[in-house]
């Protein structure tokens, strides 16, 4: 059994990174401390760009990732360090994913999407370690996709689940048609398991 309410989706309108960094911003903004965890990839850091000449108490902040390839900090593959460069300065305090752990709940969770229906780093096919409860697992995707072939550190289902709301930001319309897709039922796609049966409310921003 669980106690978390049906899925909430909604649709952002606009749905552009503009309106991704709004969101942040009445995150960041609400009284008290906040823990957000952040995709990787280039979408956070042009969101960033946008947020940098704001007034905002990133000191509030703890900021975790969803997931990162094994990696040093130093290496461009390395989601930590692009998100540490862009905010390393700002006050706000940085937790890295270490395997094992266990991962307090958020205020909110920041997805990404692959063209095959991944998050964070939960493939459709996939080498995982199963363990219980909201924790860091190390996941190897199959086939290692060649232009990042690397394992992973990753936030199992259940710590991905365990915030006041999820954003599932997206661009191009082969994506929309993928959400489109697991909204309808295809349970194949692991997006899926974030936006039907019973869990925090999801916002989809979606752009072109």
């Amino acid at each position: 059994m669980t106690d978390l309410p049906p899925t909430e989706i909604k649709w952002a309108k606009p749905g552009d990174a503009a309106a991704v960094a709004d969101h942040i911003a009445r995150v960041i903004g609400a009284p008290g401390s906040k823990r957000i965890a952040f995709t990787g990839g280039s979408t956070p850091l042009k969101v960033l760009a946008l947020l940098k000449d704001r007034a905002l108490d990133w000191g509030s902040v703890t900021i975790a990732l969803t997931d990162d390839r094994c990696v040093p900090d130093d290496h461009p593959a390395s989601n930590f360090g692009k998100l540490y460069a862009a905010l390393g300065h700002s006050g706000a305090t940085f937790e890295r994913l270490e395997e094992g752990a266990g991962v307090a709940p958020f205020d909110l969770v920041w997805l990404g999407m692959g063209e095959d229906g991944h998050v964070a780093s939960l493939f459709p096919h996939m080498h995982a370690v199963v363990r219980p409860g909201p924790a860091v697992i190390a996941t190897t995707p199959i086939p290692l996709p060649p232009e990042a072939p690397f394992d992973r550190l990753t936030l199992n289902r259940k710590a991905l689940n365990a915030t006041k709301e999820i954003i599932l930001v997206v661009t191009g319309a082969s994506k929309k048609a993928l959400i489109e897709r697991a909204l309808g039922g295809d349970d194949r796609l692991p997006v899926a398991d974030f936006l039907r049966g019973c869990g925090p409310p999801v916002t989809i921003y979606w752009s072109e």
